[in-house]
């Protein structure tokens, strides 16, 4: 099949980190590879943000990243982009009457906007629109209230976009609930969870040194929702020099990282706290060497308030680290509490720091928890030709069933 994917904001060329790059552009990156290796000819449509962008660039064999232009060719933030969907739905248009794709597979709403445009027009080839949200307005306003940036018009148009999809994929079973209360019928809802590239995670491999004796840490970008700063507050209430947190992600590079405004803003809050001499900030880390750098920690911290998707800690588990979530979206179905991780309530620093403390106390059940973590992992994984090798080597159990090295995954 010739599949055309949109993500008007989330490039899978993209360095990970910064205020609008993060699990959107790892899913599609992903998710593209994926189908190519089986076969299919993907073409992934993004927003020109450079001028010195080629109009196309390869991802991988099989897939294709077009810069469309629509709006200065210039970083702008996602929720600033609304205005420029119109020129966007008219090069897909254009693309698309030139070479029609068999599917169109959009993301976050901004861009179901534009393919539903694009791909509705009467001189435009019939295609079936599949969606994925990533996130939903509805929940980004409940939990941000007054801080939520996104344009007014999302209220409408976003459920609109859900109706309007031959098929909406859901990244878990809270946001399905949310798309039904929003009118999208439920025979139109599939839940895929995130998967986990076990090639690349797996808790075999080399692993950074740490600088004390237990080392916790957060994943991803650091934009207040994300809880970043809920955990650094949790690690004051723990009263303890022996823990070190290491925050990882941002807008900046690890020479620059101290240029970055949330670093900054979360280096204030760890000097007000009286624990900036336990919390390292690393900023972003390629995908590559991010693995050795989670095996390192000894507990893998998620706190956002809430959590469409829930990426973080599934490749923390793949590496054999618990994981402490907050109970919210995709991390309720990611986190077994009490298997591979706990689940704490969202914004409780006090709830984070007990559950820290009854982890490191527990060398045993946290090893316990950090296996279970990698079986599960490994049933969440893309299979490779990486860890394991063979369905016998797996000891997740996953395989167990008709042999299939890691055919359980998302998505299978």
């Amino acid at each position: 099949m010739r599949i055309s994917m949109v993500s008007e904001h989330g490039s899978p060329l993209a360095t990970l980190g910064g205020v609008d790059a993060g699990g959107q552009n790892v899913h599609v990156a992903a998710l593209s590879a994926a189908l190519a290796a089986r076969g299919h000819d993907v073409t992934v449509f993004t927003r020109r943000d450079d001028p010195h962008l080629p109009e196309r660039m390869p991802l991988c064999p099989g897939v294709e990243v077009v810069h469309v232009s629509a709006g200065p060719a210039s970083a702008i933030p996602k929720d600033d982009l609304l205005p420029y969907m119109p020129a966007f739905a008219d090069r897909l248009a254009d693309a698309w009457r030139a070479d029609a794709p068999d599917l169109v597979h959009s993301h976050f709403w901004m861009s179901g906007v534009a393919a539903l445009d694009a791909a509705r027009r009467p001189d435009t080839p019939d295609v079936p629109v599949a969606h994925t949200f990533h996130a939903l307005g509805v929940v980004k306003r409940r939990h941000q209230g007054l801080d939520d940036t996104s344009p007014v018009d999302r209220a409408a148009l976003e459920p609109a976009v859900g109706r309007g999809a031959d098929t909406v994929v859901a990244t878990c079973s809270d946001e399905a609930f949310e798309l039904i209360r929003l009118g999208v019928p439920s025979s139109r809802i599939s839940v895929v969870p995130c998967g986990v590239d076990t090639d690349l995670f797996h808790p075999e491999g080399s692993t950074e040194t740490k600088t004390r004796a237990h080392r916790i840490m957060t994943i991803g970008r650091l934009v207040p929702r994300k809880g970043v700063g809920t955990v650094i507050t949790a690690l004051a209430r723990l009263a303890r020099d022996d823990i070190e947190l290491v925050v990882v992600g941002g807008s900046r590079g690890a020479e620059q990282v101290a240029d970055d405004p949330d670093v900054q803003r979360l280096a204030a809050l760890a000097r007000d706290e009286g624990v900036a001499h336990l919390v390292s900030f690393r900023g972003q880390v390629s995908r590559t060497e991010l693995p050795a750098v989670v095996r390192s920690a000894d507990l893998v911290v998620c706190a956002p308030w809430y959590e469409p998707f829930g990426i973080v800690p599934l490749e923390a588990m793949a590496t054999g680290v618990p994981v402490v979530a907050t109970a919210v979206g995709g991390l309720i179905d990611t986190v077994v509490h009490g298997t591979t991780g706990v689940h704490v309530p969202p914004r409780d620093a006090d709830a984070i720091a007990t559950a820290v403390t009854a982890l490191l106390a527990d060398p045993g059940g946290l090893a316990k928890l950090g296996r279970a973590g990698a079986a599960r992992g490994c049933a969440a994984g893309t299979r490779g030709t990486g860890w394991p090798p063979t369905p016998s080597a797996c000891t997740g159990g996953c395989c167990r069933a008709g042999g299939s090295s890691c055919a359980r995954r998302a998505g299978r």
